[in-house]
């Protein structure tokens, strides 16, 4: 299980990190809002544990702004036990609330409680012909033999199978896998689909140019 925590005090972020290592979850941090929407929309997370009380965006606005494809369970984790603050979470489909100070423990139930309901489900490998991708363990094969990707020649790769067919700019490329809006040139992106096309060998054609946008990938023949 992967969990998203999103508060901006160091304690509270390490007593949690602590207890979801005893559990074997995966943990990944943001200190703010902004921050956090970043990290969501470029990865995947199985829940969210999130304050309200943060700086440059508060907890419900980051609510309001999670694309509809990448909503997540989500238990609200704050200082403000008002049932106004509350009711607010739940009208943005929260799963749960709790009010500091908590007990790690009695969060680590409620994880998995969430997780529960919500049906954990692991995402299906994906194969074609001899290359599989394996996402859970983050891993790409080539005739079973594994194949070294960086973290951003990865996550572009998914990125272009989970859009099979559709053209993707580099300027999307980019806002999606960086996490910000491109202003420069194109080199960042064209560079990581070479070394990607290297490291695919005889699937590289598999990663198609759109001649003046982007890039998609295509196992279908033009």
């Amino acid at each position: 299980m992967k969990v998203l925590v999103v508060d901006d005090e160091a304690r509270i972020q390490d007593v949690i990190y602590e207890y979801c290592k005893i559990e074997h979850f995966m943990v990944d941090f943001a200190s703010n809002g902004e921050e956090a929407l970043k990290k969501i929309n470029q990865g995947h997370y199985d829940i969210m544990v999130l304050d309200i009380m943060m700086p440059k965006m508060d907890g419900f606005e980051v609510l309001k702004l999670i694309p509809k494809e990448k909503k997540i369970p989500t238990i609200v984790l704050s200082a403000r036990g008002e049932e106004y603050d509350k009711l607010q979470g739940f009208d943005l489909d929260i799963d749960d609330y709790l009010t500091k100070p908590f007990s790690p423990k009695e969060l680590i139930a409620r994880i998995k409680a969430v997780t529960k309901r919500n049906g954990l489900k692991k995402r299906e490998k994906f194969h074609y012909k001899t290359l599989e991708i394996d996402y859970d363990g983050h891993t790409v094969k080539i005739d079973s033999k594994l194949i070294n990707l960086t973290p951003k020649e990865y996550d572009i790769l998914c990125f272009l199978i989970d859009h099979k067919n559709m053209a993707i700019s580099r300027e999307q490329l980019l806002s999606k896998i960086w996490g910000y809006d491109f202003f420069g040139d194109d080199r960042t992106i064209d560079t990581h689909i070479k070394m990607l096309r290297n490291n695919l060998g005889q699937y590289r054609d598999l990663i198609v140019t759109v001649r003046g946008l982007g890039y998609k990938y295509s196992d279908e023949k033009e």
